[in-house]
This record gives structure tokens, sequence and C-alpha cells, in this order.
């Protein structure tokens, strides 16, 4: 899968994160995109560098999509925990 490939798929991963994680409405559906679009390419090297594939290299599956939420969701969880962002007061998590 190309480059742009995880692009468009970290878009979608971010916008997913954005449901999945609670108390960072702050960043809006373009934020979450960006976030995602950092997160698919993070979860995707982790995910090269943990297992010893090339999920970037490789084809458009359920294993792509889940990398790029759950790097999505860490990059949104680093960067509320770095920006001083809590969760507290803004219903569940």
């Amino acid at each position: 899968m190309s480059i742009i490939a995880w692009i468009v798929l970290g878009a979608i991963a971010g916008y997913l994160a954005g449901f999945l994680v609670k108390g960072d409405e702050s960043y809006g559906i373009i934020g979450h995109i960006v976030l995602g679009i950092v997160g698919a390419l993070v979860g995707g090297f982790l995910a090269s560098v943990l297992f010893n594939t090339k999920p970037i290299d490789g084809p458009l599956d359920l294993s792509s999509i889940v990398v790029a939420v759950i790097g999505a969701i860490l990059v949104v969880v680093v960067v509320n925990a770095v920006t001083g962002r809590s969760r507290v007061g803004r219903g569940p998590i």
C-alpha cells in the first residue's frame, strides 16, 4: 500500500479516533484527521518494528485499518497528555 493510501486511511482512522477517545472535542474534524494521518504513519512504523512486517507495503485489509486506528488513538492520547488536557468533567471515558 502506498503512502497516499496510508494518508487516506489515516484520515479515516483519525475520524474514528474522534469517536473513540472522549475529552478531546476541541480538535474538531480537521484536527482529528491530521492526528489520524500522523497516527496511521506512526502505527504503521510501530507495527513494522514490533512484528517485523511491512504494513505500509502490504495490502489494505482489516489489520491495516486496526493498526491505523490504534496509532491514531495513541497520537490523540499523547497530544492530550502533552498539551495538558484532561478528561475530568467531560463525560465518560
